[in-house]
């Protein structure tokens, strides 16, 4: 039994819900998510000036985004950051160490793109907690793109769906990268909204445009992260269009609500050349108590190449 099909066991006899299969590499938890398909359009951020800044920077509202549900509840704050620390480690890992000759022509593995198989397993929701606790980190940094340009949830909850973004990018080549990234008040995040609409998203994030796009965002600075959230891999082509430039695929998998059949097909559409990973999310550790109180476990490898991390 590989160590991947261990880890899977593990989450099957944990009754966790349904189990993806091989080319997948990372299995991890993820703290209870609303799991909405369709965010409400709340404000949770402004677009102003200060006196240290020429630039337009984001505001958060924290508060506006925890009683949205987007963020934990106060009292679990310090639990919740531990279980989405557990998750960014391995990915930060990967990351940043030294890319196999091999692999060398294939994407950074700094472009991750989170994906689901359907709407409702939580997807936006662990983007933004894994894009806010990646600014955590002191030596890099994280870019948080809205790459659901059908349905842009990560740029309606921060109240950007009306700035200029990823699409615009894609569609004019006049437009600067750097120009468009919107830089916040939280230290090391920034987010590229998804932009003005296009019936041709498909053909654009499949283009070579989209790829150049990518490596610019993360050539700005050699410890960036950048994070897209992406639509729902088994209701839409965007998000396999958008895989193609991807150095690695987070799959967030809705313990006991995601079919073991979607998950599979999921994986299968993304093709063996692309690393893939899973959080399961709502997945409870049996000792754990409190909402957020969840475990983790990890398996490390490539494609059909394994090995224990």
């Amino acid at each position: 039994m590989s160590v991947v099909e261990r880890a899977l066991d593990k989450v099957r006899r944990r009754g966790a819900g349904p189990a993806p299969v091989s080319p997948v590499d990372v299995v991890a938890y993820a703290p209870a998510s609303t799991g909405s398909a369709s965010p409400p359009p709340i404000a949770t951020v402004s677009i102003a000036p200060d006196s240290a800044h020429t630039e337009p920077r984001l505001f958060i509202d924290r508060r506006a985004l925890r009683l949205a549900g987007y963020l934990p509840e106060t009292q679990q704050d310090r639990r919740f950051a531990d279980e989405y620390r557990r998750i960014k480690r391995p990915l930060l890992e990967l990351a940043f160490q030294p890319v196999p000759e091999d692999q060398a022509d294939l994407p950074s593995p700094r472009l991750v793109m989170m994906a689901s198989a359907l709407p409702g397993d939580g997807k936006t929701f662990t983007s933004i907690n894994l894009a806010l606790s990646l600014a955590r980190e002191k030596d890099s940094s994280v870019v948080l793109v809205d790459g659901d340009v059908a349905k842009p949830h990560v740029s309606k909850i921060f109240g950007v769906e009306d700035q200029p973004g990823l699409m615009d990018l894609l569609a004019n080549r006049s437009l600067n990268v750097a120009d468009l990234i919107l830089p916040t008040d939280v230290a090391g995040l920034s987010i590229l909204p998804a932009g003005t609409r296009s019936d041709a998203a498909t053909e654009l994030l499949s283009s070579v445009r989209m790829r150049e796009i990518a490596a610019q965002i993360i050539a700005r600075n050699p410890r960036c992260i950048a994070l897209f959230d992406s639509p729902p891999l088994l209701v839409s082509s965007e998000a396999n269009a958008l895989a193609t430039s991807m150095g690695h695929v987070v799959l967030v998998v809705r313990a006991g609500k995601t079919p073991r059949h979607a998950v599979v097909d999921a994986v299968e559409s993304l093709g063996e050349r692309v690393r893939v990973s899973v959080v399961l999310n709502q997945g409870r550790r049996g000792i754990s108590e409190g909402r957020y109180g969840y475990g983790y476990g990890y398996a490390e490898g490539y494609g059909d190449q394994k090995a224990e991390g």
